[in-house]
């Protein structure tokens, strides 16, 4: 199952960079310094990492 995986992979990339824009630590858009972008970032990234768990554990074993 490697779509879950490449979602997962996807979620957690935007999701920090949400956070890091959130924060203020990257710099360039309407997102920066806004604390609510942080906390959407959070679930992203949270959420990416139960896909790819999910997508790691679906695998068939040989």
């Amino acid at each position: 199952m490697w779509v879950p995986r490449v979602i997962g992979l996807v979620l957690i990339a935007l999701g920090g960079v949400w956070i890091a824009q959130g924060v203020g630590a990257l710099h360039g858009s309407v997102m920066t310094g806004r604390p609510g972008y942080t906390v959407l970032g959070v679930v992203l990234v949270a959420g990416g990492v139960a896909l790819l768990v999910l997508g790691l554990r679906g695998r068939p074993r040989d």
